[in-house]
């Protein structure tokens, strides 16, 4: 199996071991040797993927943040001169350009190797509702892949390509992520350009990212989220509403549905699987807050109950109207529904929603965010044969919400079942969360599981600076620690919380004079030294600098040794700083020592 992440991707093609040409090849011969999952649509041939190639093997690896990082793209998004079919043969058509979320990740040079197959026009959660064939699930065909983006998921769970591209309405990207022990990103609404997407709901629809890390995801989202001018509905990055501030590394409240309106579908092990999830996140420093979810259930009703399903009949009235025929049945039968709803029936949904919207507000002020399931059970493609609709209406009962309430959204691992499927809940919050939930969800992925998608690779260690990754660990042990005044100077970097620990047993902690705020040294000595508390944070290495040129002499970073024996880069004191300071090393911590101020 070849370098499949794309941290490792990008450290590869930096440091000289892996040669772009080389890598693609290997890629797109794996892509050839067998689709018994049913993923591709179409995948580019050698004269296609010709031009990328050229101009990469004619670029820096280190100027392009995506340099030679392969991709998949839902078959509902435009890739020029490859045919868009929503997975409906007679509707497709070929772009002379691209998506503008494709386009911007082409120019970060990632190179699109294909279109994945999905529930056709994006209308479902299954995977099945496709003439190319119902999508298999990674880890056992017999189960649905979860869709709409079914494809896309795949065939990152399987190692093919790094990150893909789907879209996500109702869930088409964050179920196909659970059912794939895969990250899934549903971006805040407008947050990534729908521009050259085939709608489903456009007022609603959203692209979103699957990868197998956090960190993976995060690359991608900082490339795709431009600003698009030329889309009616996308919105610039933007402080979080509701006055919604940033999710705390610790500290942080999340809310969980009361039990009685969880809902695992005669399920017996989700329930146990969920319990374990809340486990992790306390450890991880939150704290449970039982919350009413009454208010979004009744939002999520309202998608498919109410007259949004004229939205999915309106983005294909002509063709529909004049190739029913050529839809798949179920499908068809969803979105035809759509030509009854009147006017006033839309505007009585709008209106209830708004109170909806309302009542699901005042929850913010209890928590930072909610977590749920991301289905609450996961069935067998014969089972929803059988019964296609009620069981696609099972898998949107945590989902269906999301766009129509206005939130960011993140599909996270959260372990695996006794028979081998994958589990994960999802993390949501206000709009233009995403990083923070990203942050989080990471430290959740790796407390969780240990595997990358289906592949046999291991989760990596969170990266750091060699080799150009991702971030640059950073030992803090004064007002820099969670929630004391200076934190923000990481949280603002995008700098997340990742250990609490302590250091060697070889320093001297001291109050030095001075302040607001108050600030301890760290000086390392040769004998009578203490072990002392720290966090160590990762912050993004291109934000690095800026955060240490902030920081005042007699202070500084240097090499931090710590209890295991491992050297970052941590705070430490000039010994000059010392002079008329005061020794607290008794007390091995900077907490305890606020706590013994008056």
């Amino acid at each position: 199996m070849h370098t499949i992440t794309v941290t490792d991707l990008l450290a590869a093609y930096r440091n000289g071991r892996l040669d772009v040409r080389a890598h693609l090849g290997e890629v797109m011969r794996t892509i050839h040797a067998a689709d018994t999952h049913h993923i591709w649509i179409s995948v580019l041939d050698d004269a296609q993927l010709e031009p990328y190639l050229a101009r990469l093997e004619a670029s820096d690896p280190a100027e392009l943040p995506l340099y030679g990082v392969p991709f998949a793209i839902k078959d509902n998004i435009d890739l020029a001169g490859v045919p868009t079919t929503a997975a409906c043969p007679d509707y497709a058509y070929t772009p002379d350009q691209s998506a503008f979320v494709v386009q911007r990740l082409i120019e970060a040079g990632a190179v699109p190797v294909g279109k994945t197959n999905l529930d056709q026009f994006a209308t479902g959660l299954v995977g099945t509702r496709s003439p190319y064939g119902a999508c298999r699930n990674a880890f056992d065909p017999d189960y649905l892949s979860g869709g709409s983006s079914s494809g896309s998921a795949v065939a990152v769970a399987l190692g093919q390509v790094a990150f893909s591209l789907g879209t996500d309405t109702a869930g088409s990207g964050r179920v196909p992520a659970m059912f794939n022990n895969l990250v899934g990103v549903k971006p805040t609404r407008g947050l990534l350009s729908a521009g050259g997407v085939v709608p489903a709901c456009r007022t609603l629809d959203t692209v979103s990212i699957f990868a197998l890390t956090g960190a993976d995801a995060e690359r991608v989202l900082d490339v795709a989220a431009a600003f698009d001018r030329e889309d009616a509905y996308a919105r610039p990055d933007q402080v979080p509403a509701l006055g919604h501030g940033a999710i705390p590394a610790n500290g942080f409240r999340f809310g969980v549905p009361k039990r009685e309106q969880l809902a695992f579908f005669d399920d017996a092990e989700n329930p146990a699987r969920f319990e374990a999830a809340i486990d992790r996140l306390v450890e991880l420093g939150g704290t449970q807050v039982e919350v009413d979810f009454a208010p979004f259930l009744e939002a999520a009703r309202l998608l498919y109950e109410g007259p949004w399903v004229a939205e999915r009949y309106a983005a294909i009235e002509t063709f529909i109207d004049e190739s029913a025929d050529s839809l798949h049945p179920v499908t068809r039968q969803i979105i035809a529904g759509g030509a009854e709803p009147r006017a006033a029936e839309a505007f009585k949904a709008q209106y209830r929603l708004a109170e909806l919207r309302r009542q699901t507000e005042a929850v913010w002020d209890e928590v930072d965010l909610i977590v749920t399931p991301t289905a609450g059970r996961h069935y067998r493609i014969d089972e929803v044969e059988a019964d296609p609709v009620q069981k696609n209406s099972d898998l949107g009962y945590y989902t269906n919400f999301m766009n129509l309430l206005d939130f960011a959204a993140l599909a996270v691992p959260a372990g695996f079942r006794s028979d081998g499927l994958p589990f994960g809940v999802t993390l949501f919050a206000p709009a233009f969360t995403d990083r923070d939930l990203l942050a989080l969800g990471d430290r959740l992925q790796r407390a969780s599981v240990e595997r990358l998608g289906a592949t046999d690779h291991p989760l990596p260690p969170e990266a750091v600076t060699a080799g150009g990754e991702h971030v640059i660990p950073v030992a803090v042990c004064g007002a820099h620690l969670s929630g004391l005044p200076l934190n923000w100077q990481l949280t603002e970097r995008r700098g997340r919380l990742a250990e609490t620990t302590t250091t060697a047993p070889h320093y001297r902690f001291y109050a030095l004079p001075g302040g607001p705020p108050e600030r301890p040294g760290l000086v390392r000595v040769t004998d009578n030294g203490d072990a002392i508390d720290v966090e160590v944070w990762h912050v993004p290495a291109s934000l690095f600098g800026s955060f240490v040129a902030g920081i005042p002499a007699p202070l500084g970073i240097g090499k931090l040794e710590l209890s295991d024996g491992r050297e970052v880069p941590g705070f430490i004191a000039e010994p000059i700083a010392v002079e008329g300071a005061t020794d607290i090393t008794a007390l091995g911590s900077w907490r305890r020592y606020l706590d013994t101020q008056p």
